[in-house]
């Protein structure tokens, strides 16, 4: 992927960068081309390798249609949660390093959730604050509104993501009852036949 001056971009976990200037250097006798990034978060500049973009996922900022396909997600009622503290901190780390936005949202998904219940550590709790100023920074961006706006959509879909899950998990609920039913109905209307059984052999 190449990228030119003025394109705007995703550094995982840096943020939205935007190209201002594209440079050879000779380091160590080797000439390369660098892209000269400026962090629009907190206006530092990151250099990268153009030879080493796919290897530290250096991407386009999403587009207008890939916005309300993040909401959607957002909000869809599917979080994924380990149990165990180091598993799912893997995961989520491994998922912040990929720079997908996607994934970003996977992250913020499950660990709000889990906030709800219980009390992050402190690396989770930064995770979480990490995903989701990087996820509205770089939608408000794109949509080209403010960080406060973004961050309201944000939070009215995830609970609209939990509210549909609490309603599926309801669902689940009442239909393995449902199936239950006509079980016990037949248990119980069999329960007298087989205690005459037995009365009749005593006899």
């Amino acid at each position: 992927m190449t990228f030119e001056v003025g394109d705007k971009v995703i550094y995982p976990n840096h943020g939205l960068g935007i190209v201002e200037r594209i440079e050879d250097k000779t380091i160590l006798g080797t000439t390369c081309g660098f892209y000269h990034l400026r962090i629009v978060a907190n206006d530092t500049t990151v250099l990268v390798p153009v030879s080493n973009v796919d290897g530290v996922g250096l991407r386009r900022a999403i587009s207008d249609d890939e916005v309300e396909r993040l909401f959607g997600l957002l909000g869809d009622g599917k979080i994924d949660n380990h149990q165990n503290w180091k598993g799912r901190f893997k995961d989520n780390s491994d998922k912040m390093r990929t720079g997908s936005i996607y994934d970003m949202a996977d992250v913020l998904k499950s660990l709000t959730f889990l906030a709800k219940s219980k009390s992050l550590s402190f690396r989770e709790k930064r995770m979480l604050d990490r995903a989701k100023s990087l996820i509205i920074s770089e939608i408000s961006e794109v949509m080209q509104t403010t960080a406060q706006a973004i961050e309201d959509r944000v939070n009215e879909a995830l609970e609209k993501c939990f509210m549909t899950k609490a309603r599926n998990a309801q669902r689940a609920v009442t239909r393995a009852a449902t199936k239950a039913a006509p079980a016990k109905a037949a248990a119980l209307k069999a329960a007298p036949v087989v205690a005459k059984q037995r009365q009749a052999r005593a006899s």
